[in-house]
């Protein structure tokens, strides 16, 4: 009975979120005003429904929601719609996450994708790094946090037949900083990194159309300095003779990757130039429309052909894959609407304390940004909450003088930063687990002159661009 009860309960579950990922999805291609209004009422259901199943410290993330909608009703202001705005963006980020593990939850068992990662840690000592970094960049477009994941146990299962454990040490530490950061270099202008959805929608006038280009050279110095430093700093260590393994097959190994890279983001280039939807919108529906045809080709190898194949996979993801990330999309979903309410109460307040945040240089607020997130990050603010949280708070691009791009490059750099350094991340908990160190040790250890220097380049590059 109890397991028939779990069994109905993970339905419901995977269901709702599914729903809901299909009601924003609707809307963001220009549904009727019922969807419109069903989206904030699926929104605060859903959130009723997985309260309850997970764990205190996200439950606390729901009383903090609470708290502060009560402190708006009695603020006299229109809570009501400032509580239907936490709603909606609570509803796009978790139907953003719901996209995403679509595509996660196929790649993750695809024998393609296992082979092209074993291939990218067995690279040699010489061009490890180079190759895990730009390797994971492309793992990161198609399974999200799951790249680290996957990259991570192929790289330390690598270096546990290592004899010697100080080289063991070393070349664990440098695949797992390189996985890491070619990770975090893509946040700044992936179509599928919460970085770019979450910046755009907050920032009128941009899109990942117009921020892709700057996001590629914020990405680029990103991955290049942290090449740069594992070059220069990498210890100097004499392998044992014959310890070198030689990698199994060709660079032809990635081209998967590459082919879904292409699917992923020619197929949403191509319907934003026929619709003019927003690109973050369209992910929303080629995604999944990518996954169920990746799960189709799996199933039909693996199956004959067979349509209860295919049926069987969805309702794998359906009833297993989708419940077992509730934790993730309560935290997700609540920094969004905490973040927005949060943001109405903060400021009033600093309106009322006379601070005018327009009378300070453009060039400093562009650099404040890049600072501003990784510091939340240390205080244990998820990049969204942050975000959210802050941009209201900062002047308009007109009246500071710039295009409202450099906003978002600025912001997402700081995103991008805050990756690698915030105890909280779960790239940064991820790393540790995998190096035996805690996410405190890998952000302000491991990447302590990674972010010195990392930062002083970004804040050359977002203030020349700001003012190109």
């Amino acid at each position: 009975m109890q397991i028939n009860l779990k069994r109905a309960l993970a339905g419901i579950t995977g269901l709702g979120l599914i729903l809901l990922t299909v009601n924003v999805t609707l809307v963001e291609w220009g549904g009727g005003p019922a969807l419109q209004v069903a989206q904030p009422v699926l929104a605060l259901a859903l959130l009723a429904l997985l309260t309850p199943q997970v764990r205190l410290g996200r439950q606390a993330f729901v009383l903090i929601g609470i708290a502060l909608t009560v402190a708006l009703v009695f603020q006299g202001s229109d809570w009501l719609a400032l509580s239907r705005a936490g709603l909606e963006k609570a509803a796009f980020i978790c139907a953003f996450f719901c996209a995403l593990s679509s595509l996660r939850s196929v790649a993750e068992v695809a024998p393609s994708i296992q082979k092209a990662g074993r291939f990218l840690a067995k690279q040699p000592p010489g061009r490890r790094y180079i190759a895990l970094t730009f390797g994971g960049q492309m793992f990161a477009l198609v399974l999200n946090y799951g790249a680290i994941a996957l990259l991570g146990a192929l790289a330390t299962a690598n270096m546990g037949m290592e004899r010697d454990p100080r080289i063991r040490k070393i070349r664990t530490r440098r695949m797992l900083l390189a996985i890491q950061r070619g990770f975090t270099s893509t946040l700044p202008w992936s179509p599928l990194s919460f970085a770019v959805a979450i910046t755009t929608a907050l920032v009128p006038g941009t899109s990942w159309a117009t921020v892709v280009v700057p996001g590629l050279i914020t990405g680029f110095l990103m991955a290049g300095a942290g090449w740069a430093l594992d070059t220069i700093f990498k210890p100097r260590v004499a392998p044992r003779r014959g310890s070198r393994e030689t990698p199994d097959g060709s660079w032809l190994l990635m081209s998967p990757l590459l082919v879904l890279l292409v699917l992923i983001m020619g197929g949403s280039a191509g319907l934003f130039l026929l619709t003019g939807i927003r690109v973050v919108g369209l992910v929303l529906l080629v995604v999944p429309v990518v996954a169920v045809a990746w799960a189709f080709l799996q199933t039909r190898h693996a199956n004959g052909g067979s349509e209860q194949g295919l049926r069987a996979r969805i309702g794998s993801y359906m009833m297993t894959d989708l419940p077992s990330v509730k934790g993730e999309v309560v935290l997700l979903m609540l920094a969004g609407y905490i973040g927005t309410v949060g943001s109405a109460l903060l400021t009033p307040a600093m309106t009322a304390s006379g601070l005018d945040l327009s009378e300070i240089p453009a060039p400093i607020i562009l650099v404040a940004c890049i600072y501003v997130v990784p510091l939340a990050g240390q205080c244990g603010m998820n990049p969204i909450l942050a975000v959210t949280l802050l941009m209201p708070v900062i002047p308009s691009a007109e009246v500071l003088g710039v295009s409202p791009t450099a906003l978002v490059v600025a912001v997402t750099a700081g995103w991008a930063l805050a990756g690698v350094t915030s105890p909280f991340t779960a790239t940064t908990l991820l790393i540790g687990s995998f190096g035996g160190v805690s996410a405190h040790h890998v952000g302000l250890v491991w990447n302590r002159w990674y972010f010195m220097v990392t930062s002083i380049l970004l804040s050359v590059w977002v203030v020349v661009f700001g003012f190109l």
